[in-house]
């Protein structure tokens, strides 16, 4: 039955895409971070759904006419010098045949990248995008939630089984990284029944992700959180309700959740925490000796035997220094351009959305780069969505800015002539 019903669904983001080509890259989206397929036990469970519906949105790209070029913004550049940098140090790599498969791999998750950057070409399509991807790992995270509430948190929380997300840590982390989307959703939707009903999901997609037992995205948790507590308009209100929650969520987590929590501050007692140390420290050893092109590809096998467990040792490790610039620069230089792009945005009402827009993406980049220092994540298609993403969001609003000084500044020429 499950089968039958993702194959409909399925079925049906084809049709809509044919009707509508640009909702495609929201049904790879779908596909990317619901992974509906993940739950069916048939025969769906094997078949390469993601690819063809890949291949379908390529064929529907070369027709399509309303697209815009690729726009070479500095990020689209910088990614596209990493995935050939990428090729460089695979053919170099430690473990080839290991780096051949990862290449591939993550080619699959770069390609769909290029009809994004040319198919959302409206600021519209744009908010499309960041709902498609909050509600479609959102409804994971408000299911683990529930679950979450239901067994009084004495169990940890998975993500879809087969995927990226499969891993309690990963998990916690993408749900952090999303939980920014669906508080901009809720601002943003008119439907005064999807902002009620956000209000009380969101909370339980936070339930979800404490209930991963992930100490990483409590870390993420904290450090997004504060960041939208200081931008929000709502501090009197909003901070009381924390303690409040806070107040009532503690007599329900088990005590062995206070103690593996507890090990961030006693990591040297802790066998897990000093593993991953010890990786961290071979990586960095290999990086420096090594420092142009790395391991390659999945290297930890060839220099430490054990995950990285930090993306920022991953790349440096697989790929070297050049490589781990490059990616750096997307990630801060990213965080940096949103910071920036609201101060010359903000004098103008008819652009207050991009200060919403760029609080929401520095809040799941924050979740990101603080999470990502224990996860080896750093190829996640989630992270190039948040960099392409605020790419899309300082394209359209200096567009938007540059159309309304124009529109402001007629009347004033016409009064001087």
């Amino acid at each position: 039955m499950r089968d039958i019903a993702v194959l409909l669904f399925f079925i049906y983001l084809i049709y809509d895409s044919i009707k509508t080509p640009w909702h495609c890259v929201l049904a790879l989206a779908i596909f990317s971070y619901m992974n509906p397929h993940s739950y069916a036990w048939g025969f769906v469970h094997s078949l390469p759904l993601y690819l063809i519906l890949f291949l379908i949105s390529f064929l529907l790209y070369l027709k399509e006419k309303d697209k815009q070029s690729i726009f070479f913004d500095w990020r689209v550049n910088a990614f596209i010098l990493l995935w050939c940098y990428f090729v460089l140090t695979t053919l170099l790599a430690m473990v080839p045949i290991q780096a051949e498969l990862k290449l591939i791999n993550v080619s699959k998750i770069y390609l769909p990248f290029l009809l994004t950057l040319s198919l959302i070409n409206t600021r519209y399509k744009l908010y499309c995008l960041i709902v498609t991807i909050g509600c479609s790992f959102g409804f994971i995270a408000f299911k683990g939630g529930l679950f979450a509430l239901a067994t009084g948190f004495s169990y940890r929380v998975w993500g879809p089984p087969a995927t990226q997300f499969e891993g309690n840590n990963e998990f916690a982390v993408a749900t952090i990284i999303i939980i920014p989307f669906l508080i901009l959703f809720r601002s943003e939707t008119p439907n005064k029944l999807l902002k009620n009903f956000l209000l009380f999901a969101i909370p339980v997609c936070i339930a979800s992700a404490i209930s991963s037992w992930s100490r990483g995205a409590l870390l993420a948790l904290i450090g997004s959180g504060m960041y939208m507590l200081s931008k929000s308009k709502h501090k009197i209100l909003l901070v009381p309700l924390i303690f409040i929650g806070v107040f009532i969520l503690i007599p329900y987590l088990p005590q062995e959740w206070f103690s593996r929590m507890d090990t961030i501050n006693t990591y040297e007692e802790d066998e897990s925490a000093m593993t991953r140390i010890e990786a961290w420290t071979d990586g960095w050893n290999y990086a420096k000796q090594h420092p142009l092109i790395g391991a390659g590809f999945d290297g930890w096998i060839y220099v430490t035997q054990r995950d990285w467990h930090s993306a920022y040792v991953e790349i440096f490790s697989e790929h070297g220094f050049i490589a781990f610039g490059i990616w750096l620069s997307m990630l801060l230089g990213s965080f940096i351009s949103l910071i920036r792009l609201p101060m010359k945005t903000s004098i103008y009402p008819e652009l207050a959305w991009v200060t919403n827009y760029s609080t929401t993406l520095k809040a799941s980049l924050l979740a990101y780069m603080i999470g990502s220092a224990f996860l080896g994540i750093s190829y996640w298609d989630l992270l190039y969505h948040l960099i392409f993403i605020s790419a899309l969001i300082k394209k359209f609003a200096l567009e938007e800015l540059e159309s309304l000084l124009k529109v402001k500044s007629t009347p004033l020429v016409k009064k001087i002539r």
